[in-house]
């Protein structure tokens, strides 16, 4: 799911001692008898990535581990309360070039939908996205987009009019990657 050209050439165990560090939640919660995660869409206002659909996150604050700086990030975006979250695990590390951060992805689940409470400095919209529209092939998409005069191919998950792309969309191809497939 990354674009082509990638911008930057760096991986991530090129960067990891250098990059600044984030922390998102990958938070999986029940509605509507089917399973969802929620993305958020970023204001304008924010400093990096703006107007993007993301994952509740931000950057590691000193003594943080990355667990707490994904739902400390999640409390200040959404008022998601961590105390009814469970982790579950990471996915893999993934460095952003054009703002050169690190995002850890830190998958958590709770039982019930939150009560969700957007910051309006940082979100404008809250995204809830099912987990089986992202397992439909038919999610997948790809166009060619002309950035800063260069064009890229640009692949997303299409969920009603929202193109998820860039490390979100990367990160849910990993997490689509090693959910666990029904038996048949």
């Amino acid at each position: 799911m990354a674009t082509e050209p990638r911008p930057g050439h760096e991986a991530y165990d090129e960067v990891k001692d250098s990059c600044r560090v984030a922390g998102v939640l990958v938070l999986l919660y029940p509605q509507d008898n089917r399973l969802h995660l929620v993305l958020t869409r970023r204001t304008a206002r924010v400093d990096h990535h703006q107007s993007q659909i993301s994952f509740p996150g931000g950057q590691q604050e000193k003594g943080e581990d990355i667990e707490q700086t994904a739902l400390r990030e999640a409390w200040e975006e959404l008022a998601v309360h961590s105390e009814s979250i469970r982790i579950l695990g990471r996915l893999t590390p993934l460095y952003v070039p054009p703002s050169h951060y690190c995002i850890y992805p830190v998958v958590a689940t709770t039982d019930e939908r939150p009560g969700f409470q957007p910051s309006e400095e940082e979100v404008a919209e809250v995204i809830e996205v099912p987990v089986d529209h992202l397992l439909e092939p038919q999610s997948v998409h790809e166009e060619t987009w002309t950035y800063r005069g260069a064009q890229y191919k640009v692949p997303f998950f299409l969920f009603g009019e929202h193109k998820i792309w860039g490390a979100t969309a990367m990160v849910l191809a990993e997490l689509m990657a090693v959910w666990p497939k029904p038996q048949s």
